[in-house]
């Protein structure tokens, strides 16, 4: 059990997210950034996509009725057992009594806390993931309050190789990259005149105060239409990373976005580079660049084999 003695800005269990519902109108939801939601579980032994607790700009303190091991990854932010610091993107084994503090981040937005053997709360749907509109899923469809008891399930005290169960900094630190983030045309970019892709592409933007889960609201250069031509479709599908623009203005749809839309969409950031979107601030600035889809496959390859390299060895995605 975790009693959480302060919740912080915005904590939420998530997982891998609700896949397979988004035809009967349920967003998906889950982890904002997965890949620092994998490195953590895979310091603690867990599934790649296991629930763990994904803290926003502010994290919890939290006590432990009993041991168990835990990995942070993800943003930078300070963590503390007991008062002394410890450093994110370790294994930690924890004592019964013992208190976790997770500070303010210094960069990036989200961090993840995993628990060896997960959390023991039901699933909806099939996942564990928090959403917060709907009131369902986590525990008990909300945001962690005070005083909240977060049961386990089958935790481990200690783990082999617990010593060498630490992440290469690079590896830790590569969604809070500044760099381009990568993006693949379609599917109704064919509306947006040459004029309009140019702005995207060669201009730069920043994240507005508005975004959220749902999406990442930017300003910046206009995005404008053919003319005859805007930015109202038939509704269809919405996929995460998707670039809607409904007024010429960038939104990025993120974990909690809606399951279809009528706006046009100019194109999606790829997979391999949502971690990076996801741990943007308000006020941070973003550039985008073009990439193929069989561009976007490779670097997805190349993240992917990041993680499961027993000796986290360096590669460019």
């Amino acid at each position: 059990m975790i009693n959480v003695l302060s919740p912080g800005l915005l904590t939420t269990v998530q997982d891998g997210g609700r896949v397979g519902w988004q035809r009967f109108g349920v967003p998906v939801c889950g982890a904002m950034d997965n890949y620092s939601l994998r490195l953590a579980n895979r310091l603690v032994d867990n599934a790649p996509e296991e629930a763990a607790l994904e803290v926003t700009m502010l994290g919890p303190r939290l006590r432990f009725e009993e041991p168990c091991v835990v990995a942070f990854a993800g943003g930078d932010f300070p963590l503390t057992l007991n008062g002394v610091s410890v450093g994110r993107g370790q294994a930690i084994a924890v004592k019964n009594g013992d208190e976790l503090e997770i500070g303010a981040a210094a960069r990036g937005v989200r961090g993840y806390l995993a628990v060896s053997g997960g959390f023991d709360l039901p699933e909806v749907l099939g996942s564990r993931s928090t959403y917060v509109r709907g009131g369902f899923g986590g525990y008990e469809g909300r945001k962690l309050q005070s005083g909240d008891d977060l049961p386990l399930r089958a935790p481990a005290v200690w783990l082999q190789d617990m010593a060498n169960r630490r992440a290469d900094p690079w590896l830790l630190d590569a969604p809070l990259q500044d760099r381009p983030i990568r993006v693949v045309l379609g599917p109704q970019n064919d509306v947006l005149s040459r004029e309009g892709l140019d702005a995207f592409f060669y201009g730069e933007y920043t994240v507005t105060a508005e975004s959220d889960r749902m999406g990442c609201r930017l300003k910046g250069p206009a995005v404008s239409f053919r003319e005859g031509l805007d930015a109202n479709i038939i509704s269809d599908g919405v996929a995460m990373g998707s670039i809607q623009v409904p007024s010429g203005m960038p939104i990025v749809m993120m974990a909690d976005r809606q399951t279809t839309g009528g706006y046009a969409k100019l194109g999606a950031v790829i997979t391999a580079d949502l971690p990076l979107m996801a741990q943007k601030r308000p006020g941070d600035m973003i550039r985008f660049d073009r990439v193929t889809p069989e561009e976007a496959a490779v670097a997805l390859r190349r993240m992917r084999r990041k993680l499961e390299n027993p000796d986290f060895l360096h590669e460019i995605w």
